[in-house]
């Protein structure tokens, strides 16, 4: 999608999804998937079931430990994606600061000589 610019402001704003909104969608959808998975298998007794009242922990933690590390595989691209955007976001707010902070010196040095 094309950026959007506001004519009264000046400001672009992109109408595309952020990277990091993304990745934790796909992140929460890979870790209901194995939610859900694994609660079944559970239910067939293929896999054991807890113990006593601790079956819906057991779960959770099987869905935990089996979604991780496939987020980690199947969303490479997404992680370097949100990396270079708060990456770029960093280095803007470092050069604003920059710029902010030559005013202030500039400001205080005409103050000094007048």
């Amino acid at each position: 999608m094309p950026p959007y610019e506001d004519e009264r402001e000046g400001v672009t704003v992109s109408l595309k999804p952020s990277a990091t909104i993304r990745y934790t969608a796909m992140r929460l959808g890979i870790f209901v998937g194995c939610l859900v998975l694994v609660a079944v298998f559970v239910r067939l007794g293929w896999v054991p079931s807890g113990l006593g009242d601790a079956n819906f922990a057991w779960i959770v933690l099987l869905a935990l430990v089996l979604s991780a590390p496939l987020s980690f595989v199947l969303l490479r691209k997404q992680r370097d994606e949100m990396s270079l955007q708060i990456s770029g976001r960093v280095a803007g707010a470092k050069q604003k600061l920059a710029e902010n902070r030559g005013q202030e010196d500039a400001a205080d040095d005409a103050a000094r000589v007048a």
